[in-house]
């Protein structure tokens, strides 16, 4: 029987893979062309760099002939050098908001295209850089993923690659395997890992995860990781969580339960009941209220200080993250070098209220220190510095009796306040209140900014809205007004007078 007829109704599986920078995409094209030629497959590899400063990944195209060469009678096939919007079989992203680049471009078609896409996120520069919250929704790019594929396997798998401190691409490979897109066995794929020398065996293990997380494909971002905390710390946070599934709203179950999470890595377990307490005279009101507020006054209560910022860089979490960045082979040692340029008033923050009033007094008479900076390069990789880092995270138990968490705290009640009595008023006033929490984020001269039209907000709008009795449409006005003024400081905040 002749193979021509069979050779010409077939065509190339077309794949498209998106990867960061870092993330190991050529050496996950290179395993797949590998695989191919091991099965003797026709196979043609190209790639499209990407930009820096996170604008967008690099693409790696694959097109692959499903009948070996020992059966093409002499023949080759044809390949494409680039994808074409709407040919695409396979699609593998390994973050969320590339499935969404890819979407819009048209390579994510719903005739066509099986998606594999982690819901993992790295946010963009654009995104970092919006005063207002300039993350793209990611409700959005999931519904976006369901609607535009054929098929679709969405998993975290960055999540996946970190808990097990392996690499992405690796974990990546699995689940491709575990789609059966592919025309080379699952043993094809592994030979070709097992020939990768002292790599070998990590890259396996990430192999056989994304075999096993790909039976789990459905799920969304991975949970928060647990609180450092201790033994009878963890027994008091599972009690908080009963609270939340017993007294709050299901709807909202799982977003306090994160704000309880965050309170008692950021400071304690107290801290963590405090924030639960807060949210209690609203638990009975409005669902989409008390979300509101459960989302704005955990970010507020885990305001950005130095003892925060401590926190963050000796987080065992991000210290993995940088060795699997960097591309770290096991024993090698990667130095870490934290650029850092805090000012007085980062210093004063920390510091308990008398020695802070010190600190106010000399900025008075001398305004001039307001702007004064210490620059400092400290390499967290080393014992020395390191130790320094944890000095000052270690300093938190001590952050409820310094100068910014007695202001803080202040601010937070007062803003509870006035939106216990917007509540009792309009909704619609109640949630334009609770989103002027937006305002207050960062520190130094974008935290100054932010209070003063908060304040401006406040005496403007809030306060009077609040002397008057009951509802109506004046309310609403105001409540407009208020939404209308915070829009444009997040728009222009450094032009906001």
């Amino acid at each position: 029987m002749s193979n021509q007829p069979e050779a010409k109704d077939l065509r190339a599986l077309t794949v498209l893979i998106s990867a960061l920078g870092g993330e190991g995409g050529g050496v996950l094209t290179g395993w797949i062309v590998s695989a191919a030629k091991a099965c003797d497959l026709p196979v043609q590899a190209t790639s499209i760099p990407g930009v820096a400063q996170r604008t967008g990944a690099t693409t790696y195209y694959i097109e692959i002939w499903p009948i070996p060469w020992s059966r093409m009678q002499g023949r080759a096939p044809i390949f494409a050098l680039s994808p074409a919007p709407g040919e695409v079989d396979l699609m593998a992203v390994t973050d969320l908001l590339e499935a969404g680049r890819a979407i819009r471009g048209g390579y994510v078609t719903p005739d066509r295209t099986f998606l594999i896409a982690s819901t993992s996120r790295t946010y963009t520069t654009a995104e970092k850089m919006a005063a207002d919250d300039g993350r793209y929704s990611h409700e959005a790019l999931l519904k976006a993923a369901a609607q535009r594929s054929k098929n679709r396997m969405l998993l975290d798998l960055n999540h996946e690659a970190s808990r097990a401190k392996v690499r992405i691409n690796a974990v990546l490979l699995g689940v491709l395997a575990a789609s059966e897109q592919l025309p080379m066995p699952l043993a094809a794929l592994r030979e070709v890992l097992a020939a990768e020398g002292e790599s070998a065996s990590s890259n396996r293990q990430g192999f056989e995860i994304g075999l096993r997380a790909a039976e789990h494909s459905g799920a969304v971002l991975g949970a928060p990781p647990p609180a450092a905390v201790s033994r009878r710390g963890r027994h008091a946070l599972a009690l908080l969580s009963e609270r939340v599934h017993r007294e709050f709203p299901e709807s909202c179950q799982d977003l306090v339960q994160r704000g309880v999470l965050r309170m008692a890595a950021y400071q304690d377990v107290t801290y963590a009941q405090v924030y639960l307490e807060r949210l209690v005279p609203f638990q009975k009101g409005s669902a989409r209220l008390l979300e509101r507020i459960s989302r704005h006054l955990a970010l507020w209560m885990s305001y950005e200080d130095a003892i925060r910022v401590a926190q963050m860089k000796t987080d065992p979490a991000r210290r993995e993250r940088i060795r699997m960045e960097a591309g770290a082979k096991p024993g090698e040692v990667v130095r870490v070098t934290e650029f850092l340029k805090p000012g007085l008033e980062e210093l004063r923050d920390i510091l308990p209220r008398p020695l802070a009033r010190v600190v106010n007094a000399l900025t008075r008479r001398w305004p001039r220190l307001q702007s004064l900076r210490f620059g400092m390069h400290l390499e967290s990789s080393t014992v020395t510095g390191y130790l320094q880092l944890r000095f000052l995270a270690g300093w938190r138990r001590w952050r409820k009796h310094s100068w910014r968490f007695r202001q803080e705290q202040a601010a937070i009640e007062e803003w509870l306040s006035w939106l216990t009595r917007a509540a009792e008023q309009d909704e619609a006033l109640a949630l334009e209140i609770a989103e002027c929490a937006r305002m207050l984020k960062g520190y130094g001269d974008t935290h100054r900014r932010g209070w003063a039209q908060y304040r401006r907000i406040q005496d403007a709008f809030i306060l009077p809205a609040l002397e008057m009795r009951g509802g109506g449409d004046h309310t609403k006005d105001i409540a407009s007004r208020i939404a209308a003024a915070r829009s444009e400081f997040m728009a222009n905040p450094d032009r906001s007078r």
